[in-house]
């Protein structure tokens, strides 16, 4: 029988323990004499100061993650409508800071986030009973997390990254991009009062103001801060895993297509154009390269053009590789001129003296499988365009072309083994069959969107999971069990 000093031993041990860190023993919450968020110098959120920002942040979480999970959907809902009421002013705003892709695209994109994003739901409880007793594993929070978020989805990653990991009972410290922080800071603000509005802590977001590499040096070094998770190029997420810190790293891509002997033209031509030029091809996941089999290639180019690309010659696409692309100072090849980056398909043709109507979304040109078009990630709406001997030629110059990074593929196909061998030859993240990348996504296809992907990290689609810890709670000896 347990007498009156066990259970004050207990009682005391719990509350001691209920003043740490999630995740830390012997750090506690005492330790990092945080001050009172309502002290903060914060606007809604919005910080010039890096530890202010952090610690408001962390005075937050400390809050939320004593709410029960119908509470949290509650907030989320919240942020859901508030977002979904934004949604047009927020893509015209991306656009007209950002300067890059097209405004009915964004809104595609926010909804789609908005929408199709889980919350608490998609973190189910594991359960094993046995004769040894009962073990359940649970997803809980890391506690304050950083996220470095890219100028090519900055509000649509806000708002996907925001409810994915609150979700999971964290707090969030935003480094936005500096090209989109006027945008992002709107964002936060606005979305910090949906969340106090539906009952939710102040500050569970936050974000600095003047975002630079230095904010993120001394966010990274902060030591409030669990995980680190970046959106954007593979210098970034580079970066991040030598910090030394739990990191999920969204890195880039390359995207390669191949269109075999036997793919359905008509379909891969549509896709490939509604994909290719989506948000003038900015996302990572966009198709880049196209690889086509020799006997459907000529069919190809006529039904993509049909579609409305432009098809550029060889002396119009050696001209244009001048505008979109720089040779790099060291004479190693080629880099993107970030001017051109995300620009209409008609702005950039016009710089080569051709002029098609605005609703021409995409230009298409043919190269080698060597040319600069293939091989650097353009990010912009031009398209090159592979001849291929064979299945097995496309497959080996997709590899090439994707050059690891395993983020994104599609094949258009019937050939269930072609199928089969790009997809394990491939490796990537996202693969699609006959259809556009962005399915893979969920905009246009099944399962949840995200706009982290975390390919290099091994997340991949992240969604609430990524951003929790499992924890094991043991109970031995058959405890509870009732069979």
């Amino acid at each position: 029988m347990v007498d009156s000093s066990q259970i004050e031993a207990v009682v005391k041990q719990v509350i001691a323990e209920m003043g740490k860190l999630p995740g830390d023993s012997g750090i506690s919450a005492a330790s990092f004499n945080t001050p009172a968020a309502s002290s903060s110098g914060g606007d809604r959120g919005v910080f010039m100061d890096v530890n202010e920002a952090v610690d408001a942040a962390w005075t937050a979480q400390r809050e939320w993650v004593r709410f029960k999970i119908e509470e949290r959907q509650r907030v989320i809902g919240e942020i859901r409508r508030v977002s979904r009421a934004h949604v047009e002013e927020w893509a015209g705003k991306v656009l007209e800071e950002t300067g890059m892709g097209r405004y009915e695209d964004k809104v595609e994109k926010h909804l789609a986030v908005i929408n199709k994003t889980p919350g608490p739901e998609c973190l189910n409880t594991e359960a094993i009973s046995g004769d040894a007793g009962l073990m359940l594993e649970e997803y809980a929070p890391f506690g304050v997390i950083c996220s470095i978020t890219p100028t090519t989805n900055p509000t649509e990653t806000i708002i996907n990254n925001t409810i994915s990991m609150i979700a999971g009972g964290n707090s969030v410290v935003y480094n936005v991009h500096p090209r989109a922080k006027r945008i992002s800071a709107e964002c936060v603000q606005i979305l910090n009062d949906a969340i106090v509005n539906a009952g939710g802590p102040a500050n569970l977001i936050t974000m600095l103001k003047d975002p630079t590499m230095d904010t993120v040096d001394e966010l990274a070094k902060n030591p409030k801060i669990r995980l680190m998770a970046g959106t954007g190029g593979m210098g970034m997420v580079n970066a991040l895993l030598r910090c030394g810190k739990k990191c999920i790293g969204a890195g880039a891509g390359n995207p390669p297509v191949i269109v075999d002997e036997t793919a359905d033209l008509s379909l891969a031509a549509e896709k490939i154009y509604e994909g290719a030029s989506f948000d003038n091809n900015i996302l990572c996941f966009a198709e880049k390269e196209v690889f086509v089999v020799e006997p459907n290639f000529d069919g190809f180019m006529h039904l993509i053009g049909k579609q409305g690309a432009y098809c550029l010659n060889a002396q119009e696409t050696a001209k244009l590789v001048d505008v979109c692309l720089r040779k790099m100072k060291d004479g190693s090849g080629y880099e993107v001129n970030k001017s051109w980056v995300g620009q209409d398909a008609a702005k950039i043709l016009e710089q080569i003296g051709v002029r098609v109507s605005d609703k021409c979304r995409l230009a298409v040109c043919e190269v080698g499988a060597d040319h600069p078009f293939v091989q650097v990630e353009q990010l912009m709406p031009v398209l090159p365009v592979v001849r291929c001997r064979s299945f097995e030629e496309a497959m080996e110059y997709a590899l090439i072309a994707e050059h690891g990074n395993r983020h994104t593929s599609s094949i258009f196909s019937r050939d269930v083994d072609h199928l089969t061998q790009f997809g394990r030859l491939i490796e990537t993240t996202i693969y699609v069959k006959n259809s556009c990348t962005k399915a893979g996504v969920g905009i246009g296809g099944e399962g949840h969107c995200t706009m982290t992907i975390a390919g290099p990290t091994g997340e991949g689609i992240t969604n609430a999971k990524s951003f929790c810890r499992r924890r094991r709670c043991m109970l031995a000896e058959g405890g509870l069990r009732i069979v």
